[in-house]
């Protein structure tokens, strides 16, 4: 939300008393994700840690199963910021479902490098994501094209019939030792995270402090995600307009 004063700052210097549009809102975030070396920054140091966790882990950790790291897909290992950008230049809304036949997405950076490396240590590697099961073909071609890991419908655990992802995580569970997950969006770390309120969450996430870059990895994604929903309390229907009224209300200031 930041990026609201940002942006009418260097439009016309007036300190925020033109609010820009949710297209406006929106369009920074996805600038940010393509061109800021701060967003590259902030990738690879994800997977650093990652890495990094992984290692001692398999180092001290004694369970007999195999282990497992369990991933997100979307802006957690590839980028999709080209449909917003498809849109924004088109005036249109993302098409993701048109997005995401095309094996079109890109990794983001140190992606590739960290699963390979983990795979090669004899880590299994999950993808938990909330693509529909009948994009998993499509998805895959995209996957092999930038040279992920086991990519293939063994490890690919798509939506099905509901977009929570704890029952998917369970049944990984029951076969393999989670040592890691990843994600951009809370509620691919924890059921915890399934609806509630901003305030709520936030309540959450402090009382998970340990596990953050210790077991939850957390990659960046200013774009999208449901974070988003909480502030306008899941109302779907509102109009940009009014979901504009909404964010700038939210804002704090001095």
């Amino acid at each position: 939300i930041a990026f609201l004063c940002l942006h009418t700052f260097f439009l016309d210097a007036q300190n925020c008393e033109n609010k820009p549009t949710v297209k406006e809102f929106e369009l920074l975030p996805v600038l940010w994700q393509q061109y800021a070396p701060e967003y590259r920054a902030l990738c690879y140091q994800a997977f650093n840690i990652a890495l990094f966790r992984v290692e001692s882990i398999l180092s001290e950790n004694n369970d007999p199963k195999p282990k497992a790291v369990i991933t997100d897909l979307d802006e957690t290992i590839i980028d999709n910021s080209y449909c917003y950008g498809k849109a924004f230049k088109n005036n249109t809304t993302p098409d993701w479902k048109e997005w995401k036949t095309k094996p079109l997405a890109t990794a983001l950076p140190g992606a590739v490098d960290f699963l390979q490396n983990i795979h090669q240590k004899g880590i299994h590697i999950f993808y938990v994501s909330n693509r529909d099961t009948s994009e998993i073909e499509s998805t895959l071609k995209n996957m092999r094209k930038l040279n992920l890991p086991d990519a293939d419908r063994d490890h690919l655990l798509f939506r099905s019939n509901t977009s929570s992802k704890e029952e998917r995580r369970k049944k990984i569970a029951e076969r393999y030792d989670a040592i890691l997950y990843l994600g951009d969006n809370l509620q691919d770390f924890s059921s915890l995270y399934e609806g509630g309120t901003s305030g709520e969450k936030a309540e959450i996430t402090d009382q998970l402090y340990q596990q953050w870059g210790k077991k939850f990895i957390v990659l960046p994604n200013p774009v999208y995600g449901d974070w988003l929903n909480t502030l306008h309390n899941y109302r779907f229907g509102l109009s940009p307009e009014q979901k504009d009224s909404v964010y700038t209300k939210l804002l704090k200031g001095y």
